[in-house]
């Protein structure tokens, strides 16, 4: 084992600590992106945000919970390492981001479009309404023709604006050669239009403009609701991206020299030093250091590399500095090979079509040609166009898909607010479709089903003197098992002994002086023992008698044991897969009763073996928290990862399980299984609804206005189904 000194940053992506470059024009503001995964809370903003403002240079710094980010302004010469170095200090998990490799369009301004766009259309149908209940009450004549042109002045200009989102994707159909809900939407909206103009033109006595109206503001609620369900979504690729480091340090004859990593070339000798993030991938060529690849392969600690040694992009150097010769850049890198990865498992689940799609298919084509047959086999048999074209826009008022609209977002909407409050966020729209139909779910191990943070077992048999030994030796190193070594030790309020000449050994350990005498902790073997049947450990020499092994394990989280046999109960196969040595992922498995495992498995293996399943015919849940997990996560039918997972895991996941509690998971599924229920329930009430009322409106029984009633009248009634999905409640 290996530690770090007090002042070296561990885990962030900006691994540079010197000046920015020159610049030619006047210096300005530089804009730093800081990944925060491990904020959690009002506390932690404001925590971080007085740090970053209290920082000399700091302009300004203001941070998104939602994203997990802090966007700072600062002079020229404040460096992303030196405030990831800061956060670190403060108690944060910090990262650098590449602002220019994400995309910034806002999150949820889809959402914030609709919503005004349903706001005038609320407000427009209200003062419609006023003026058609004094037509109702018997305003006649001039009166009557007068409260009609004003209720088209209203409508006509509110629709033009509210409808927008209909109108365009109908249009964008249409121009395809396909149909889909938006062009039913649409029809039923012109010709409600259309018939109230002409109605108002002739001094006719009904109107319909509220009922335009009322069919907008329904059908923006469904389109709003289901932008608000998946609004949290983000690109995984993009977050992958944005975490590559965006400056190096290249060797040169005069020493190294600070560059952008797209200047790097094969075989260019790249400086990654204590904290750092290696850019490319390479092979060193000098030094020696303990490297954290834990985002990467789900590996619980770090591995010693040395002279001859590859490492990839993205995997963290604890100690020493390393000299890398590179052997792939930019585009090749391990890295974003990953991001590719990513972005075509995306791009396959993209594929998944909803329940919705699917009744759309069908519904939009019956809707069209019923409206069609109505209206000429009125003009037919009465020879009045008048009459016919009322008909026509009765029947696609009432057979409108606002029902069918609702259908979906008005469960999920429900749904999620439900698992929210038992702390599982749901980002993505058809993820409880998704979930409602999986029959395998596949773990990670490390930081999924474990806390990801090693915990001491054998504390109580070293003596006071070996405890503050061990406690000075590990002081200050962001190595995990020395962080362990020091929450034992605090929990029991043992002071550090007073060490002298401390030194790090890198691939080895510490060492220092007790008085004259010489104390080591680190490796095992550096000192003269071996693990034995321990998966994880370390040895401590003190100053007389024989090195002791310090035994750790890395704990099960809460709520695991509970989880995996309520998933058990719902009759689902259960995978762990790691990354981390056979040994150690085979105690584990067996702890947990898990069957089937599979050790060492690297990023590529891990999406190749979810994609296998699926091949197989099964839905694969995947849940899932570092960098190795993202592509697999990014491939199985749908997936989790929990808050404290890297933002590219989070973001590649459809749902968030926001507290440390596993349990969350075995009641999601069981809710998405009623969720499905209730879906196809709303389409069977919107069904019953049609084969009731399309008749009528065929018939002549049933007026525009009559039809805009009824259609809300079977939006209602799904809403409130919706609501039933709590169960007792």
């Amino acid at each position: 084992m290996t530690t770090a000194s007090t002042n070296t940053p561990v885990g962030c992506a900006g691994c540079v600590a010197a000046a920015a470059q020159p610049v030619a024009a006047p210096p300005r503001d530089a804009r730093i992106m800081l990944s925060l995964p491990t904020i959690h809370c009002q506390a932690c903003i404001a925590k971080v945000e007085r740090a970053l403002n209290a920082h000399p240079g700091v302009t300004s710094a203001r941070v998104n919970l939602t994203l997990k980010r802090a966007l700072i302004d600062a002079a020229p010469d404040v460096t992303p390492a030196a405030l990831a170095e800061l956060m670190m200090r403060e108690g944060f998990e910090a990262h650098e981001l590449d602002p220019a490799a994400l995309n910034e369009t806002a999150t949820g301004s889809a959402g914030r479009d609709l919503l005004m766009r349903l706001a005038v259309a609320g407000f427009a149908s209200m003062n419609v309404m006023l003026l058609s209940v004094a037509v109702w009450s018997g305003a006649e004549d001039a009166t009557r023709d007068l409260f009609h042109w004003i209720s088209a002045a209203i409508a006509l200009p509110a629709i033009a604006f509210s409808a927008q989102p209909f109108f365009v994707n109908a249009w964008h159909a249409l121009k395809a050669g396909r149909l889909n809900m938006d062009v039913p939407i649409s029809l039923a909206i012109l010709l409600a239009l259309v018939t109230s103009l002409w109605e108002t033109w002739l001094s006719g006595h009904h109107a319909y403009f509220d009922a335009a109206l009322t069919l907008t503001f329904f059908l923006l609620a469904g389109r709003w609701l289901d932008a608000r369900a998946r609004s949290a979504a983000r690109s995984a690729a993009e977050e992958l991206t944005a975490l590559e480091v965006p400056r190096a340090w290249r060797v040169t004859e005069e020493g190294p020299v600070e560059v952008p990593v797209s200047e790097l070339r094969l075989g260019d000798h790249v400086l990654v030093r204590p904290g750092g993030r290696a850019p490319v991938d390479g092979l060193v060529i000098e030094g020696r250091s303990e490297v954290d690849r834990a985002l990467l392969t789900g590996e619980t600690l770090p591995e010693t590399k040395g002279p001859g040694d590859a490492m990839s992009a993205g995997e963290v150097n604890l100690t020493g500095p390393l000299t890398l010769q590179a052997t792939a850049v930019g585009q090749d890198t391990s890295l974003q090979r990953m991001a590719a990865l990513v972005a075509i498992a995306e791009s396959g689940r993209s594929r998944y079509t909803s329940l919705a799609d699917r009744a759309a298919k069908l519904y939009a084509p019956g809707v069209h040609i019923l409206a069609a047959l109505a209206f000429l086999g009125w003009l037919i048999w009465s020879g009045d166009m008048r009459v016919s074209l009322n008909i026509a826009a009765a029947v696609l008022i009432i057979t409108c898909p606002c029902a069918l609209g609702l259908a979906v977002p008005a469960v999920t909407t429900a749904a999620s607010g439900r698992l929210f409050g038992k702390g599982l966020l749901i980002k993505n729209a058809n993820a409880l479709e998704r979930l409602a139909e999986i029959d395998t779910v596949v773990f990670d191990k490390t930081g999924t089903l474990t806390t990801g943070q090693p915990r001491l077992t054998n504390w109580d048999d070293l003596d006071p003197t070996q405890k503050a030994i061990a406690h000075a030796l590990a002081s200050g190193s962001h190595h995990p098992l020395s962080q362990a070594i020091c929450a034992a030790a605090q929990a029991e309020g043992m002071l550090p002994a007073d060490l002298t000449d401390r030194a790090e050994r890198p691939g080895y350990g510490a060492e220092a002086r007790l008085g004259d005498r010489p104390v080591r902790l680190g490796r095992p073997d550096w000192i003269g023992l071996s693990c034995g049947g321990y998966d994880i450990c370390t040895a401590l020499q003190g100053p007389e008698g024989a090195p002791v092994l310090l035994r750790f394990t890395d704990a099960a989280r809460k709520g695991a044991s509970d989880t995996l046999a309520a998933l058990k109960a719902q009759g689902l196969d259960i995978v762990l897969l790691s990354g981390d040595r056979p040994a150690a992922v085979s105690t584990f498995a067996d702890r947990l009763g898990i069957a089937d495992w599979h050790a060492g498995m690297l990023p590529d293996a891990k999406a190749r073996f979810v994609g296998g399943l699926a091949d197989e015919g099964r839905n694969v849940l995947m849940i899932g928290d570092g960098l190795n997990d993202t592509a697999a996560l990014a491939s199985a039918h749908v997936s989790i990862s929990p808050a404290q997972a890297l933002d590219a895991a989070r973001a590649a996941s459809d749902m968030v399980l926001l507290g440390q509690d596993l349990s969350p998971i075995a009641d999601a599924v069981a809710m998405a299984r009623r969720a499905t229920r209730r879906i196809r329930e709303n389409f069977q009430i919107a069904t019953l609804y049609n084969v009731v009322a399309v008749p009528l409106a065929v018939a002549g029984f049933a007026t525009p206005l009559i039809a805009a009633l009824a259609m809300s009248t079977s939006s209602i009634s799904v809403s409130l189904n919706a609501l039933r999905l709590g169960g007792r409640r």
